[in-house]
């Protein structure tokens, strides 16, 4: 079972009195077409209904509640913050709580674009806040909205090829930056970089082209040769330390981990050896696990290791709460990703990982008790709050609970991403 490495310093996990408005939090990242995080769009609800069908002002002044009360440089790692927002929040200027620096404001569809609205997105623009025009459809009289947002956002679900171009047609001339959404496929992806869509929301990178009948490469196997050497107990250190030694890069990156805030160290060490004995088995296994995971994703977007390291911090956070090893399901939550990371299928990946056959059926998608937490953070990366509310449900932890675990987990995965690039 794996010792509890500490969390890094600065701001620690929010405390139940936040977390109660808090409990359905998630965030969809926005990339740029190089593949690196451009910013995060919030997505909150009010409540534990499965569906909000109460006032939607409501509902948004809670939402920016919750987000000053988080802090919108944890939510998103210092990027900037996509907040939806209602006529009241607008004219009303509830959104000047929010940093505007750090805040882009969308407004959305179903706003009337009224002569005190228009007003007032345009006060906000002065005081520094970005604007982004969402679900974008063509009116005559959004015109003046057009003329001052920054970012214009197209659901590519919605709107075929032919009905996209004639929108972008009426927009020729500005500056905006367009913002392709549901971009779901490698294939949408490429597509919307065609029309002329610089910025991409959606979870494409999670799913790129794999290579099926390729084998696994050399140096991934052996470093999935340290994986199954690190589910022993004890170690075998001088196994260990040749294979190791094969893998200049790979202890590079251990040593920076060993002596980054993921660890928590006070003195500095120069060897495995010596990083073995000051921190211990249980703690350098996973170290080890997350050097392992950036070697696998070297030529992925860096979105797709900050999600494998929240998932296999988050799914290791809960474990005890379902009488699940905590060891077992880090590893599950982390390799999750990693068809994204070596782009190959799961079920040819499976086989080489050394792994209980009922954590490859997991990974494989099949459901089973191991996978509970992988499949709430899965549903929880949608914004599918009634799916998690019946994961949690099915497998006796709280919603509360769950959400306090995804929040120390984002802020884990930021520090340990930080060191292991």
């Amino acid at each position: 079972m794996a010792a509890r490495v500490k969390p890094p310093n600065g701001p620690q996990a929010a405390q139940p009195e936040t977390t109660v408005g808090l409990r359905y939090m998630a965030r969809q990242p926005i990339l740029d077409p190089r593949g690196r995080v451009h910013g995060y769009e919030l997505l909150f609800r009010n409540g534990p209904e499965a569906v909000f069908s109460g006032d939607g002002n409501l509902a948004t002044r809670t939402m920016i509640d919750n987000t000053v009360l988080f802090g919108l440089d944890r939510l998103t790692g210092g990027l900037p913050a996509f907040v939806n927002c209602t006529t009241e929040s607008l004219i009303e200027q509830l959104v000047d709580v929010l940093p505007p620096s750090m805040t882009v404001l969308e407004i959305l569809e179903t706003l009337d674009p009224t002569p005190s609205l228009i007003a007032a997105c345009r006060k906000l623009k002065v005081s520094g806040f970005r604007l982004a025009l969402d679900d974008f459809v063509w009116k005559p009289e959004l015109m003046p909205l057009v003329e001052i947002a920054d970012y214009i956002k197209v659901d590519f679900l919605v709107m075929d090829a032919k009905e996209r171009q004639g929108q972008l047609r009426r927009l020729r001339g500005s500056t905006v930056a367009l913002v392709a959404e549901k971009v779901e496929t490698q294939e949408v992806h490429q597509q919307a970089g065609t029309e002329g869509f610089t910025l991409f929301q959606g979870f494409y990178f999670c799913r790129p082209v794999l290579l099926k009948g390729r084998k696994v490469p050399a140096n991934r196997l052996s470093q999935i040769q340290i994986l199954e050497l690190l589910q022993h107990t004890p170690l075998n250190l001088n196994r260990l330390s040749e294979l190791l030694k094969r893998d200049a890069s790979l202890t590079f990156r251990l040593l920076r981990l060993v002596n980054s805030p993921v660890c928590a160290m006070r003195q500095e060490v120069r060897s495995i050896q010596t990083a073995l004995i000051m921190v211990g088995d249980d703690t350098f296994r996973r170290i080890a696990t997350l050097a392992i995971a950036s070697e696998f994703n070297t030529d992925q977007p860096p979105e797709v290791l900050r999600m494998a390291f929240t998932r296999g911090r988050f799914c290791e956070l809960v474990a005890e709460m379902c009488a699940l090893d905590p060891t077992e399901q880090y590893l599950l939550g982390m390799l999750s990703l990693l068809p994204a990371m070596l782009r190959l299928p799961m079920e040819e990946l499976t086989p080489a990982l050394p792994l209980r056959n009922e954590i490859r059926q997991a990974l494989q998608g099949t459901v089973n008790c191991e996978r509970c937490m992988l499949e709430w953070i899965e549903f929880h990366e949608q914004g599918n709050w009634a799916a998690c509310d019946a994961v949690a449900q099915a497998n006796g932890f709280t919603p509360e609970a769950a959400i306090r675990c995804y929040g120390e987990a984002l802020v884990w995965a930021e520090s340990a991403i930080q060191f292991s690039a």
